[in-house]
């Protein structure tokens, strides 16, 4: 553990916009107590995270290397979590995803860039839903008023073909948040939305066809999942190794955003250990 909060100190860092985020960001998944794993799970975040461990991570995030922080942008939970984290002092660039269960997502992102984020992308699932529904274009309506706001735009989706589409007609955005795993092979809601767990499958032939598609565009990508949302944690071995792919497998101008849940492990100081070596053996090959 030591060698890693050594090695994190010198996590790699890229242009996004006017900022330079670390090519490790911190996800926010684990603070709203969205494991994507189990309803064990869940409520295992849910006791650990009160609003005061979440400031605590962010701070330790912090102190581990890392400067960004990717969360949704709801207005109870993490706009307050990152109000108390400024009041302490804290520092991290906001990544934010619309928040889906709003009544007005227009008012959301007028919200998020007023909060300071410096990018905004559109929630996956809510693309998923409407890509689904043959509605896909209504999508460009939101990347349109993010544009307004002067933040980075940006695109989450769980369905290769949206990326596809969305390359092929050019769509004015700066950045995707591209999943290792397509959880969308049904019709699906977040439980953040619709307050019920579903399961989800992740296949393992998924990583490849996306990381093709993170190759194949010149426009930056963040890439969520690496390790399955916990699938590949069962080890630290497995951690390792799943950094070690995602670097080796994605652009150097793109970024991981992983969830951090430090309740076991120091995972910000052993993640960000694992990026900065997983960024190195993916620089001398």
């Amino acid at each position: 553990m030591s060698q890693a909060k050594i090695l994190s100190g010198a996590l790699p860092t890229v242009d996004f916009g006017p900022c330079r985020v670390t090519r490790l960001i911190v996800g926010g998944n684990p603070f709203v107590w969205n494991s994507h794993f189990t309803e064990e799970m869940n409520l295992d975040m849910q006791g650990y995270f009160t609003s005061e461990r979440v400031v605590e991570t962010l701070h330790r995030c912090q102190a581990a290397g890392i400067n960004a922080f990717q969360g949704r942008g709801d207005f109870h939970r993490v706009l307050y979590y990152l109000e108390l984290f400024r009041r302490q002092g804290g520092s991290l660039h906001f990544i934010a995803q619309t928040a889906s269960e709003m009544a007005d997502i227009h008012r959301n992102i007028r919200v998020l860039a007023a909060s300071g984020a410096a990018g905004i992308y559109h929630h996956g699932t809510q693309t998923d839903k409407f890509w689904l529904e043959g509605r896909i274009d209504k999508v460009r309506d939101y990347l349109e008023t993010m544009r307004d706001t002067g933040v980075r735009v940006g695109l989450a989706a769980h369905i290769p073909e949206i990326f596809d589409y969305v390359e092929d007609k050019a769509w004015d955005l700066d950045f995707y948040m591209v999943p290792f795993y397509n959880i969308a092979r049904k019709p699906r809601e977040s439980i953040l939305v619709s307050g019920k767990f579903q399961e989800e499958v992740f296949d393992p032939e998924d990583p490849p066809v996306f990381c093709r598609f993170i190759r194949s565009t010149a426009r930056q990508c963040l890439a969520y999942k690496i390790m399955g949302a916990g699938r590949k944690c069962g080890t630290q071995e497995k951690v390792k190794q799943a950094f070690e792919w995602a670097f080796s497998h994605i652009k150097p101008t793109d970024c991981v955003v992983v969830g951090m849940f430090p309740k076991y492990l120091d995972q910000p100081s052993l993640n960000a250990g694992y990026a900065v070596e997983a960024i190195r053996a993916a620089e001398r090959t």
